[in-house]
């Protein structure tokens, strides 16, 4: 599953870091590495971007940018819909 399908409040854990290039080392640089827990916060009303918790602090990612994250659901809530 990707972050972009977590339902808020819901957390999991990055398994892999996709995309290429200048897009995926900013990914990295931001802290989104694999073992790494997140939660996300809040999705915005239409649906992009997406706030997430890591780290101890909020990140907020274009929804095309999460769809390149991907992690395994560590709660019984999993995906939006």
């Amino acid at each position: 599953m990707t972050l972009d399908h977590l339902k808020t409040g819901c957390a999991g854990i990055i398994t892999a870091v996709g995309g290429s290039g200048a897009l995926r080392r900013r990914l990295l640089d931001m802290g989104l590495t694999p073992k790494t827990r997140v939660m996300v916060r809040k999705v915005a009303p239409m649906g992009d971007p997406i706030e997430i918790y890591l780290r101890s602090y909020e990140l907020t990612l274009r929804k095309e940018e999460a769809a390149k994250i991907t992690v395994e659901p560590v709660d019984g809530k999993e995906a939006q819909g």
